[in-house]
């Protein structure tokens, strides 16, 4: 399984005391991340996000405690049983001290199981499965950028009060898919409206025109998308092809990101609502960090490559308020600092693990709106933390006291 260390990695400052390097289990703190390099999530996460953990440990001066910080990236290539074996080994072996990002829910949940078996770190911004903040929840374990409860209580409650109350999903056959589209269905049904049905597709599927027809043979106003990155790039290109918006049925697109409306275009997108945990520029702060982002990446960062910088500097922030890289001293310290960044502010982690901060809907301008390439959104209604995530009343976390 290839791996590979980060070029920011740096030697420990000549002199540095032999207590400080004690207190870190092999004298560097080791960052790893299990990302979709190659695949249908590479635009989403992949190199951008190893880019935005690089960037965060230079800025945070590449030691921490007085030893060197190290990233390290695998390829999981979308298949679980890679992502496990890759995070036993990193793990057992190569002395990873924790995880800090999984790209996909499938691949996320493997990997928190060895986590929790190993007692390390893990931290995830790529999946969305709210799953891991409920059964597969733990003491080790944090939920960064968003969640399957977060973009369905948002995207899908502000469709359904714009009129859109019949709904049909077209959802990927996998953990996450299934999450979004039972969360963004009780969204509906609680607030009026009726789900005519539903069909599954393959996870990183071509062709789906047998979906979209029977899309449009339900009559239902409102085609929603429980799928992420190329699935629903092709599936918004083909739903354009087949004239579904001609038709008088409107694409809720539960999971897209700005790259993915920058890939189809304003024409293809505009008038689209979305749910996002972050916006390049939402203020002066994220217009400032993203440039620097694009100087070194070529494009924008979208909600969970940001996280993933914002979730290293305060695990690193961690690590330096704890004075160690033991698992439970750092998660202590993680979930006593707020996390007050470009990202978020003001946020902070649950007992479940849930990272709680501000979401944003957003509404795709038309062309005409636009005045830049990435200049693509609207913000429609920012939804505070405490009411865009799941209530702890209603978690499934046997962490959760109640």
């Amino acid at each position: 399984m290839a791996w590979q260390g980060a070029a920011c990695a740096q030697q420990a400052p000549a002199g540095h005391s032999q207590k400080t390097s004690a207190r870190i289990s092999d004298g560097v703190v080791r960052l790893g991340f299990l990302l979709d390099m190659s695949g249908l999530y590479a635009d989403v996460t992949g190199p951008g996000s190893a880019a935005a953990a690089r960037m965060a440990v230079e800025d945070f001066g590449g030691t921490v405690l007085g030893v060197p910080i190290e990233v390290v990236v695998a390829d999981h290539q979308n298949k679980p049983d890679i992502a496990a074996a890759t995070a036993r080994a990193w793990f057992d072996t190569d002395r990873v001290d924790a995880i800090l990002d999984v790209a996909a829910s499938a691949t996320a949940l493997a990997a928190a199981d060895i986590a929790k078996a190993k007692n390390k770190v893990i931290v995830f911004n790529g999946p969305g499965s709210v799953r891991l903040t409920n059964e597969a929840c733990s003491p080790v374990s944090v939920h960064w950028a968003y969640d399957t409860y977060a973009l369905a209580n948002a995207t899908a409650l502000a469709t359904v009060k714009a009129g859109g109350d019949s709904w049909f999903f077209l959802t990927a056959d996998y953990a996450f898919g299934q999450d979004l589209e039972r969360d963004a269905s009780a969204v509906v049904k609680a607030n009026g409206g009726k789900v005519l049905g539903s069909v599954r597709a393959p996870l990183n599927n071509a062709d789906f025109s047998s979906f979209l027809l029977q899309a449009q043979g339900s009559g239902a106003k409102v085609v929603g998308l429980a799928n992420a990155g190329a699935d629903t790039t092709n599936a918004i290109k083909q739903a354009a092809e087949f004239g579904l918006s001609q038709g008088g049925q409107k694409l809720a697109g539960l999971l897209v990101y700005i790259s993915d409306v920058h890939s189809l275009g304003l024409k293809a997108t505009q008038g689209m609502l979305l749910t996002e945990g972050f916006y390049w520029d939402l203020d002066d702060e994220t217009r400032a960090w993203s440039k620097r982002y694009f100087e070194r990446v070529g494009k924008m960062p979208n909600m969970s490559q940001a996280g993933v910088y914002s979730t290293v500097t305060h695990y690193l922030k961690a690590v330096k308020a704890a004075g160690t890289d033991e698992t439970s001293a750092v998660m202590t310290a993680m979930r006593e600092m707020p996390v007050d960044d470009f990202y978020a502010r003001g946020g902070r982690i649950r007992e479940d693990g849930r990272m709680i901060h501000d979401m944003y809907l957003f509404e795709v301008k038309k062309p005409e709106e636009s005045k830049e390439p990435w200049d693509l959104y609207r913000r429609v209604a920012t939804i505070p933390g405490d009411q865009a995530f799941q209530p702890l009343a209603a978690s499934r976390c046997p962490l959760v006291k109640k």
